[in-house]
């Protein structure tokens, strides 16, 4: 460590520091009452995802551990799998505050309420519900709750390492549309937020997808788990193109609206791997 007296800074613990990311990515997706620690140099800082991606899918984790724990303890005290998957998601949305669920539903009343451009983004910054937000909004949890109501049937308590996988996976790839698009917008969130490169988001998919493929493996999903990350691949795909011809680029709704999409389609995928291989 260097002397303060030569002028420079000492460096801190790296174990710290991935710790601070971590909190930070806490901090941004979620509505959690994380606590500021001491050896945080800027707790309430903006994250800076160009350096520390790797910390979105840990960060995703965790939240994931909240509505999988929600999930548990419902599936234990016996109530109905239908009304646990119902809490398991409830769990998720108030965890997050509906971070992602907002962006959803401002794209969808955006890109389908507004006739040109500067419309589109003027709708998507309105606080206010439209039908089509509403009508998206209704569909997501709908989707959300039916497949993970399958998977619990299916797998028992063991759809909940999925949901924490999911909730891993899903973040980091909501973050690919930045690979490709420019931001929509000169300000907001996505804009003010350093994002990572095509390297730095390939280790947080990694991460991200570690988290997934252990549990889907332990359950034999293999096929049906490549098959879902296939079909997360083409989702995200026609959402970078439809954001493109909407609004000429991201924003941070369209990021949150990604990763609405990519956790349905996994859900989706995985209940669907889940019926093939039957009860286990």
């Amino acid at each position: 460590m260097s002397d303060p007296a030569d002028g420079k800074i000492p460096s801190r613990n790296a174990f710290a520091a991935r710790c601070e990311a971590v909190l930070k990515g806490l901090r941004f997706y979620s509505r959690l009452p994380v606590p500021v620690f001491a050896f945080e140099a800027d707790a309430h800082g903006m994250p800076d995802f160009a350096r520390t991606a790797w910390a979105i899918p840990v960060a995703g984790a965790i939240i994931g551990l909240v509505g999988a724990g929600i999930g548990l303890a419902a599936w234990f005290i016996g109530i109905a799998i239908p009304l646990a998957a119902t809490l398991t998601i409830a769990a998720l949305v108030i965890a997050t505050g509906a971070f992602h669920e907002d962006g959803l539903a401002d794209c969808c009343d955006g890109f389908w309420g507004g006739a040109t451009r500067e419309r589109r983004l003027e709708i998507m910054k309105d606080s206010r519900l439209g039908t089509f937000g509403t009508a998206g909004l209704a569909l997501a949890l709908l989707l959300r709750i039916l497949a993970l109501s399958e998977l619990f049937r299916l797998t028992g308590p063991m759809a909940l390492l999925l949901v924490i996988g999911i909730a891993a996976f899903s973040r980091p790839a909501a973050l690919l549309p930045v690979l490709f698009l420019p931001p929509a917008s000169g300000t907001g969130l996505a804009a003010d937020t350093p994002m990572p490169g095509a390297g730095a988001l390939l280790l947080a998919l990694l991460v991200g997808g570690g988290f997934l493929v252990a549990p889907a493996l332990y359950l034999e999903f293999s096929t049906g788990l490549f098959a879902a990350f296939g079909a997360v691949g083409v989702a995200l795909y026609l959402a970078t193109r439809l954001s493109e011809a909407k609004i000429g680029g991201f924003t941070g709704d369209v990021l949150g609206a990604c990763q609405q999409i990519t956790e349905i389609t996994l859900l989706i995928g995985l209940s669907t791997a889940a019926n093939w291989q039957g009860p286990i």
